[in-house]
């Protein structure tokens, strides 16, 4: 049996503790384990290495993916999915494992659907992949975040300004979420929740006429910019705003505690399935269980945000 496994996509913290762990389990088991470079698109270029123990060595602390990582829209067509699988099948390879988000996981069930035993492991730090609690580097991501918004808070009650922090997050708004409850941000803007600036500019002014000299705002990306925020607020209060973009700085770093164990159970686990003969899920972990989602179920499924923890948000931020 030999398996291979990539990394696609964004880059999250954990994504080496991941390929770590794919290796170390499948040659455990008396596997041999390759790696493909550059994603899918050094899939359809034949990019691919046999790996040993040592060349997982000494990288279960490093943030990013050794493998690198790279966008691949060319992967849709089925001309260069049959390149690819021919690539895996000169190497003998018939099973394969991703590491990435919803668009990896989308090009790894059309491997499935065409011969190769394919499992997903969610990396992103979106947090967005149905069925899993929380997706490899998500953890990492959030505490970065409120690493800065901490400092950023620092200077707001220096100069007493309000300030704007701009996170990632298109389509979901874990991150802003949790940071802001975290952090203590007075206003959290989400794509999941929409919320009227006018309804945020009440909340700030309220603020203000009882004394409050400063406040925090996270907008995630998906609602609006920094910029955008700051200008639609000016249309209804007068007030001193500076706007922080966190940019990729959210992507790099160690990966905390909690997401190299995540990575390492959910990897390992992706092997276990491969090994049993499953194809064509991803794995993911809820309630601390481990559990396999059919990938037609999680891109039909979207990821529930956590509208408790964004009520208390409001409750806590008055």
């Amino acid at each position: 049996m030999k398996i291979a496994v990539l990394t696609s996509g964004g880059d999250s913290p954990g994504m080496n503790a991941a390929i770590r762990a794919v290796v170390r389990k499948s040659i455990f088991n008396g596997i041999e384990v390759y790696g493909v470079y550059q994603g899918f698109q050094g899939l359809m270029t034949g990019n691919i290495k046999k790996l040993e123990l040592g060349d997982v060595g000494d990288i279960i602390q490093r943030g990013g993916t050794v493998l690198y990582s790279a966008r691949c829209p060319e992967f849709k067509n089925k001309e260069a999915r049959k390149q690819a699988i021919e690539h895996l099948k000169n190497h003998g390879i018939d099973k394969l494992i991703v590491i990435g988000g919803d668009g990896s996981f989308h090009g790894a069930q059309r491997l499935h659907e065409e011969g190769i035993a394919t499992i997903g492991v969610p990396g992103t730090i979106d947090n967005d992949i149905y069925g899993t609690d929380f997706t490899i580097g998500f953890d990492t991501a959030l505490n970065t975040i409120i690493d800065s918004v901490d400092k950023i808070r620092d200077t707001a009650t220096s100069h007493e300004r309000t300030f704007i922090i701009e996170v990632m997050g298109r389509h979901a708004g874990d991150l802003a979420l949790w940071a802001g409850v975290a952090g203590g941000a007075e206003t959290i803007l989400i794509p999941e929740s929409p919320m009227d600036i006018k309804e945020v500019a009440e909340r700030i002014q309220m603020g203000m006429d009882r004394g409050k000299k400063h406040s925090i705002i996270i907008v995630a990306e998906g609602v609006m910019s920094a910029a955008e925020c700051g200008k639609e607020l000016r249309h209804y209060i007068n007030v001193d705003t500076r706007e922080s973009v966190l940019g990729h700085i959210q992507r790099g770093g160690k990966p905390s505690g909690r997401d190299r164990v995540l990575a390492s159970r959910l990897a390992a686990y992706a092997v276990e399935l491969l090994t049993a003969g499953e194809s064509g899920y991803a794995v993911g972990m809820m309630n601390n269980e481990l559990n396999k989602t059919e990938f037609h179920q999680v891109f039909k499924e979207a990821q529930p945000y956590d509208e408790k923890l964004y009520k208390l948000s409001k409750e806590l931020s008055i």
